[in-house]
């Protein structure tokens, strides 16, 4: 009972480093595989005239077996895979609490 992931890219392409980081994080909810069916990340850099680097947007949304989809919180840094982390920190945080009986 595998979790599916789906990963977009907005305003730059996908790399090997952060598929490989977004397959280790999705291991952290395989533990969870009764309550939820799949992720969806969205990483979207956001380029601002004030920054010299771009700052990376990560977004984890949850589905459900149930079919419900549970947006998380944006997490934002200058390095992609901090930002990957953050957002299933989050995921991981909200499934321990007993989110994932549901």
């Amino acid at each position: 009972m595998g979790i599916d992931m789906q990963i977009n890219y907005f305003g730059f392409a996908a790399s090997a480093q952060i598929e490989s980081e977004v397959a280790a994080q999705l291991v952290r909810l395989e533990r969870f595989g009764k309550a939820i069916s799949g992720c969806h990340l969205a990483i979207e850099a956001v380029h601002e005239q004030t920054l010299d680097h771009p700052m990376f947007d990560a977004h984890l949304d949850l589905v459900l077996r149930t079919g419900e989809l549970i947006p998380l919180e944006h997490r934002q840094n200058f390095d992609p895979d901090i930002a990957v982390r953050a957002a299933f920190d989050a995921a991981e945080r909200l499934l321990e609490r007993g989110f994932a009986r549901i």
